[in-house]
Parts: structure tokens; C-alpha cells; sequence
């Protein structure tokens, strides 16, 4: 059964845009490994100050994904994303069934 789910990354700012960007497209190739997809693409919010230091990192970039897979695809996305280097935090959430339908991301029952 495909779910839905929303996953926020915050890349480490002391890296360049560039460097950044692949990111981004490294854990799109990922999800995608696993057998999920992408739905749309990942809203990028750009570089922002964290509300507080962490890892003595003051600023990180956000980047918010949609994702439609199986349940429990995700697990190796979310272990790949834990020993990121660039990564600072992540958090995966999986969405009620009418919050999926209402992103357009499952089909209604």
C-alpha cells in the first residue's frame, strides 16, 4: 500500500549553493532507489539562520519533499540521511490519508 509522506532536510550552510542543490538531487536519486517517488519537486526554501546552534552550525538550507512509497521504503532514505555529513537534521512524517488525497498525491477512495 503507497503512503504519503513529507520529509524536511536542513542541509549544513557552511557548503556553497551548488553543493547544496546536489545534495538535494543525491536524496532524490535516493527515495527513488527505494521505489518512491518525488511528488512534484522539492521545495527549495533556500539558506536561513536556524532558530538555534546546532552542531555549532548557525545557518542550514531547508528543503521540504513530498513522497509517495510503500510503507517502510523510507527506512534506508532516513539511515542514509542519519551519516550525512552535509546533513544537519531531517524529519520524515507520514500524512493522513485525506491530507494526501487533499495534496493531490493519492488517489480518493
Amino acid at each position: 500500500m503507497t503512503r504519503a509522506y513529507e520529509l524536511m532536510v536542513i542541509i549544513d550552510g557552511g557548503i556553497d549553493d551548488n553543493a547544496a542543490q546536489q545534495q538535494v538531487k543525491s536524496i532524490s536519486a535516493t527515495i527513488a532507489s527505494v521505489g518512491g517517488s518525488v511528488h512534484g519537486n522539492p521545495d527549495w526554501w533556500g539558506k536561513r539562520r536556524l532558530a538555534y546552534p546546532i552542531n555549532k552550525k548557525e545557518d542550514g538550507y531547508y528543503v521540504v519533499y513530498n513522497i509517495v512509497a510503500p510503507g517502510g521504503a523510507l527506512d534506508e532514505v532516513e539511515r542514509t540521511l542519519r551519516i550525512a555529513d552535509n546533513v544537519v537534521r531531517h524529519k520524515l512524517l507520514r500524512l493522513p490519508e485525506h491530507e494526501g488525497q487533499r495534496r493531490g498525491m493519492l488517489a480518493k477512495a
